[in-house]
């Protein structure tokens, strides 16, 4: 049995307290000590457990759902599916297109701008660590009510980080989503996906064969940002109270990102590595143990070797550290030194940090020599742990209605009686029908001049040179009806993403997916996630479209916007224009104000009924126009002593409700839904199942004539 030498303060064995703060529980930490033949995990190798065995980087939730996926076969043209980092199909002519499509939700809702811009460059290196040279990017948003100031702060910065990069970095942003609703008002969706072209000889795997083989780290040195970035802040919720599970978010550097991508790919050309990964979530930890563990070899790093660009950082911070920008090769000896030319001859540092080993596991040796961690590499990996979550339909149950609201909650159809043309102004001014230009003009989308058909529509096309083949992409979700049926919202997802594909004449190749789910260990939650997994799986054995790869991002926190109050629901289904008392229609408490909405005044009464002082009626923004009706006319709300506004045209009392021109119909910014539409809006639970699983699709495409030669979609 191997000594391992334990650094100062980590002599003893780990505490629960320990493991419990890294993320792990119980049964995990009894399921590590089996893994190490029963010896209790010092800090550094529970740490590097912590971050492997999170659910962004394990799986371990939702691995035996996925299996159940149609993969497809070299039959369908897959060159490389599932397990590696980006899926793969063949186009012809010894022409193969990598694509996938991954999350960065959580960061983005902590720094938007460097959370989507990081999310740009790790799916870029999932790209061209195949081989693949990056020739598009496609972007799929989700945020809460454009009313909200926090949303707009995060649209502001996802949009600007998502274009800041990949503008930057050389690679066009040819199309996207960009969907609001008040469910995404917790925490943004941020799914970017990436399509690169390759030659199919240089088709390049993620493994580490090949005893003795040097490995070599190159790139961006490492510092302490983004430790427990991506790995530990995908699987954790928010809580404005607890500080300590907001990890650092990634720092990103486009520039680096491009020399990264040239140098790559000069390697992979004159065949100068054996194996390549990028580092992202996990660290050196995850880079190195999946490596060896698909190759069944093992590894000893010395964490001397590493550059670092801070003094002082402690072992466990360099094995887990997720800074950007950064490679790990598997290099025979002898071109060791060919490797480190072109390396230095594109301005980036790299250092042989170890060698393959026949052991199987992975082992950490200090600055002193002394052998700090050992951990054989499937434990981290393939062989973690994998549990069997308990899945169980929601009990629907319908609040009991407000006074004078009909019974039975609307269709969301107009009703008899309703003014077509209020629902009309409603569907006019909703956020998700207006134009998406001052989006995607932020992006370069003909970049490389390769696009013949960019944002704004429902596909994009770009065209392969040299050749007659073109390439179609599209990414679509249909959140709305995921909230109520998640098998039927990805079967719809599906079929959506290879229509937009085949409209343009393209064959779908091919389907990635971002599977966007809340907490796993809640029955309900998982259910849903189940049921999006066999929708996209039924779906796609329909359409014979093989599912290449992917993402899950789960323990999505539920959204900060609280419920719809009974009001809003009253004001939707109502046509009378009587006044409902406004005790009645008092709304619940939310934690953010939308702008425009009557603030608290620091005068006002704590209690529910507490009078409200005098106030001036507040400006309404240029978004939405003053109501027009005299009638129109601010009002008090009792319980929360705040101003309130009635429209007698609808019959609706809220304190966040504005009206349209002509007062046709009313928008609270409670709900982010518009009256006109006579959509219920019931008292339900805040919507943290409502998520979306998103399906990509692809497909090439000759530019000259509508007939397809090859297609391809990405799946997740």
């Amino acid at each position: 049995m191997t000594v391992v030498a334990e650094r100062p303060g980590t002599s003893q064995p780990t505490t629960d307290a320990l493991h419990r703060r890294l993320g792990l529980t119980d049964e995990e930490l009894a399921a590590i000590r089996d893994r190490l033949s029963g010896r209790d995990p010092n800090e550094l190798e529970l740490a590097m457990f912590s971050v492997m065995w999170s659910e962004h980087c394990s799986y371990k939730s939702s691995r035996p759902l996925l299996r159940t996926l149609p993969t497809g076969t070299a039959a369908d043209g897959v060159v490389a599916g599932p397990g590696e980092n980006a899926g793969v199909i063949s186009i012809g002519d010894g022409l193969a297109v990598a694509f996938k499509i991954e999350s960065h939700n959580h960061p983005s809702a902590v720094e938007p701008t460097q959370g989507a811009a990081t999310g740009v460059g790790g799916i870029l290196r999932d790209i061209f660590t195949m081989g693949a040279r990056p020739i598009a990017v496609l972007d799929a948003l989700r945020f809460g009510d454009p009313a909200d100031p926090r949303t707009r702060h995060l649209v502001d910065g996802v949009v600007k980080g998502v274009g800041g990069y990949g503008n930057c970095v050389g690679v066009p942003t040819i199309g996207g989503e960009l969907v609001f609703d008040p469910s995404y008002g917790g925490n943004p969706l941020v799914n970017v996906m990436a399509i690169g072209l390759l030659d199919e000889r240089d088709l390049t795997r993620a493994a580490a064969p090949g005893l003795g083989n040097h490995v070599v780290l190159f790139g961006s040195t490492t510092g302490r940002d983004g430790i427990g970035g991506a790995s530990v802040l995908a699987s954790a919720t928010f809580a404005d109270a607890d500080a300590s599970k907001r990890p650092s978010v990634q720092v990103g550097d486009p520039f680096a990102e491009k020399l990264l991508i040239e140098a790559s790919l000069e390697l992979i050309r004159n065949g100068l590595v054996v194996g390549l990964q990028d580092l992202g979530a996990g660290g050196i930890t995850c880079a190195t143990s999946e490596t060896a563990d698909r190759a069944g070899t093992g590894m000893r790093i010395e964490l001397a070797a590493i550059p670092r660009r801070e003094p002082g950082m402690e072992p466990f911070e360099v094995m887990i550290s997720e800074s950007q920008e950064r490679m790990l090769a598997i290099v025979e000896p002898d071109r060791w030194d060919a490797v480190r030319a072109v390396c230095e001859r594109w301005g980036l540092p790299v250092a042989l940090i170890g060698r393959v080993t026949a052991d199987g596991d992975l082992t950490v040796v200090g600055d002193d020599g002394a052998e700090l961690a050992r951990i054989p590499a499937a434990a981290l990996t393939s062989d973690a742990i994998v549990h069997e979550r308990v899945a169980s339909p929601p009990v629907r149950r319908r609040a009991a209605p407000a006074p004078g609201a009909p019974a039975t909650a609307s269709d969301g159809l107009p009703e008899r009686g309703m003014d077509p043309g209020a629902v009309l102004v409603a569907l006019l001014g909703s956020a998700n029908l207006a134009s998406r230009r001052a989006v995607f003009e932020q992006y370069d989308s003909t970049v490389q001049a390769n696009t013949v058909e960019g944002p704004g529509h429902g596909a994009a096309v770009i065209r392969i040179k040299g050749t007659t083949k073109g390439l179609v992409a599209a990414t679509d979700a249909n959140q709305s009806v995921g909230a109520l049926d998640p098998w039927l919202g990805a079967v719809l997802s599906v079929a959506e993403a290879t229509r937009n594909v085949a409209i343009t004449g393209a064959r779908p190749l091919g389907v990635t997916n971002c599977l966007n789910y809340g907490d796993p260990t809640r029955p309900e939650a998982f259910w849903q996630l189940a049921e999006g997994v066999r929708g996209v799986g039924d779906a796609c054995r329909a359409l014979g479209v093989p599912v290449t790869g992917g993402n899950v991002s789960l323990v999505s926190p539920p959204r900060t916007v609280r419920p719809r109050s009974t009001s809003s629901r009253s004001a939707a289904s109502r046509r009378s224009s009587a006044r409902r008392p406004a005790a009645a229609s008092s709304p619940r408490p939310r934690t953010s104000r939308a702008v425009g909405s009557p603030s608290r005044s620091p005068n006002a009464a704590s209690g529910p009924t507490g009078p409200a002082p005098p106030r001036r009626a507040p400006r309404v923004s240029a978004r939405w126009s003053g109501c027009r009706s005299r009638a129109h006319r601010p009002s008090t709300c009792s319980v929360r002593a705040r101003r309130a506004w009635s429209c007698p045209r609808l019959g609706a009392t809220s304190r966040r409700w504005f009206c349209w021109p002509a007062s046709t119909a009313c928008r609270s910014r409670s709900s982010g839904r518009s009256a006109g539409s006579a959509r219920a809006s019931s008292t339900r639970t805040p919507m943290h199942r409502r998520r979306a699983s998103s399906s990509s699709c692809m497909a090439p495409v000759p530019p000259a004539r509508p007939r397809i030669v090859a297609a391809a979609s990405p799946t997740p």
